[in-house]
């Protein structure tokens, strides 16, 4: 699948680039065509992620959801040391600042990789909880499961979209702007497909989601006239 083979290659990135993380411009460089068209791999990601007829929707979600969590964290690591207290002093993406509430409903305006961790903290809690995402047979889902399951995938999106406002340089300074657009994409085909985030919540990024959930032009054929083939071409006989 597209997410096994982004985490393949993410794991294998160790390189950082010099220099601090410069200010974020107003300028969406993420969105420039020499950018978007970078992918790991082409396939439909509708198929990827459309429920197959075998599999219960339960774990269907949980499954994805769990991946979409590694690799999101995974991709924000490549970038860590660039996302610090002074240069994000709040959680941001375009306009947008991102207020952390804790289990009591206190908001708490907070750095990005404060906020992050809180956000990798709650979806590592909650993934690895069986009575919430169970992994034994017979084992049931809760009835809140769905619920949770949208709570992380929104904490996510909000991630994804910090990498690429904030960080978009870093990342593209690692050649790893195919990956993240990869991930970014089968994310959001995911998302859309069982309504898991509100649009209201992802449309600060709807310019960015239309390019890369749609597929790349497909090339030209070539107008170069086709060779003969031998048995058109006329032939002599010697005699």
């Amino acid at each position: 699948m597209v997410i096994q083979a982004v985490g393949k290659v993410l794991r294998k990135s160790k390189t950082k680039p010099n220099g601090k993380k410069p200010p974020a411009e107003e300028k969406k460089q993420y969105v420039e065509p020499e950018f978007t068209k970078i992918r790991v791999l082409e396939f439909d990601l509708k198929e990827l992620v459309v429920l197959p007829r075998e599999i219960d929707l339960n774990e269907w979600l949980a499954s994805n959801t769990t991946t979409f969590f590694n690799l999101i964290n995974l991709q924000y690591s490549t970038i860590s040391e660039f996302c610090t207290g002074e240069t994000c002093q709040a959680m941001t993406a375009c306009s947008t600042i991102y207020y952390w509430y804790d289990e009591r409903g206190k908001k708490t305006k907070c750095t990005a990789p404060q906020y992050v961790d809180f956000v990798m903290s709650l979806c590592q809690k909650l993934v690895t909880d069986e009575e919430i995402f169970p992994t034994k047979y017979g084992k049931e889902f809760p009835n809140s499961f769905e619920s949770l399951v949208k709570k992380i995938c929104r904490y996510l999106f909000h991630v994804l979209a910090h990498l690429y406002w904030a960080h978009f340089k870093e990342t593209v300074a690692l050649d790893l702007h195919g990956h993240l657009n990869t991930l970014y994409a089968h994310f959001i085909v995911f998302v859309r497909e069982f309504n898991l985030i509100d649009p209201k919540e992802t449309c600060i990024m709807d310019d960015l989601s239309e390019i890369l959930c749609s597929p790349l032009p497909t090339p030209a054929p070539s107008t170069a006239a086709p060779a003969p083939s031998p048995s058109s071409q006329n032939h002599v006989t010697e005699r």
